[in-house]
């Protein structure tokens, strides 16, 4: 199985002032290696793309897309695969991204937005995805406005569903810090729940399969003990292999 998996990557640019004087310092992070990892120790082969890889490299066909058997957006907003640069710059014509991963779907393929600051409607609706095709396969209904539920506290979520990508695991997981709301579709199926609101959701479009997850892979949200839960990697590899093109 071979996964595109785009996101979760972010340039820190910083202004130090000490007195009169002041300094600027820029830093580039990733926040998805581990995961990344598990997963290739599953046997997944991942193509990592950062956000800011996106303008050059993502697809530009349908025909690349389906080299993939699933595809991950994660802690990557809209705008970065909507606002291309020969268009932006040069008003040039160029093919919808987001429209080809909707395709790439409907013919088969998986997809799994994982949550974050700009994952579904994220951080001041920028992240903005419900008003495109993203918005359309998903299978959970987005919020018009900030969706983000910041629980410093930590919650534990719980599984409300029977499904066998969850089977042998635990009903109650370790705490996570925070997530982004959303509603299940009714034809999906939530599988867990944070507090008062979904946290992971599957459910289909066309021939493909679709999952969501609200909260973080990483941190901030993704608290220590989730990231280093013993079944955090038994839970992503069971995901990606059951949205994964049969």
């Amino acid at each position: 199985m071979k996964i595109l998996f785009v996101g979760e990557s972010w340039v820190v640019h910083m202004i130090h002032t000490k007195g009169y004087d002041s300094f600027t310092s820029t830093k580039y992070e990733e926040g998805a290696g581990y995961l990344l990892q598990c997963l290739r120790n599953e046997g997944i082969e991942v193509d990592y793309m950062p956000s800011h890889e996106v303008q050059i490299r993502f697809p530009k066909t349908a025909s690349e897309l389906r080299g993939y058997d699933a595809i991950v957006l994660s802690d990557i907003g809209s705008n970065t695969f909507l606002l291309q640069n020969e268009t932006f710059y040069q008003m040039q014509i160029v093919p919808n991204a987001l429209e080809l991963i909707r395709e790439f779907v409907a013919e088969g393929g998986g997809f799994l937005m994982i949550g974050g600051y700009l994952s579904f409607t994220g951080i001041d609706a920028k992240a903005r995805y419900k008003a495109t095709p993203i918005g359309e396969l998903l299978p959970v209904e987005l919020l018009d406005a900030d969706d983000r539920v910041e629980v410093p506290q930590g919650l534990r979520p719980k599984v409300t569903g029977r499904h066998s990508l969850l089977e042998g695991m635990p009903d109650e997981w370790p705490p996570l810090l925070g997530y982004n709301r959303f509603k299940v579709r009714a034809e999906a199926a939530e599988l867990v729940r944070i507090g008062d609101d979904p946290l992971l959701a599957v459910g289909a479009y066309g021939r493909g399969k679709t999952a969501a997850f609200a909260s973080d892979c990483a941190p901030h949200w993704g608290s220590v003990e989730f990231t280093g839960w013993p079944y955090y990697p038994k839970l992503w590899a069971n995901l990606i292999r059951h949205i994964g093109r049969s």
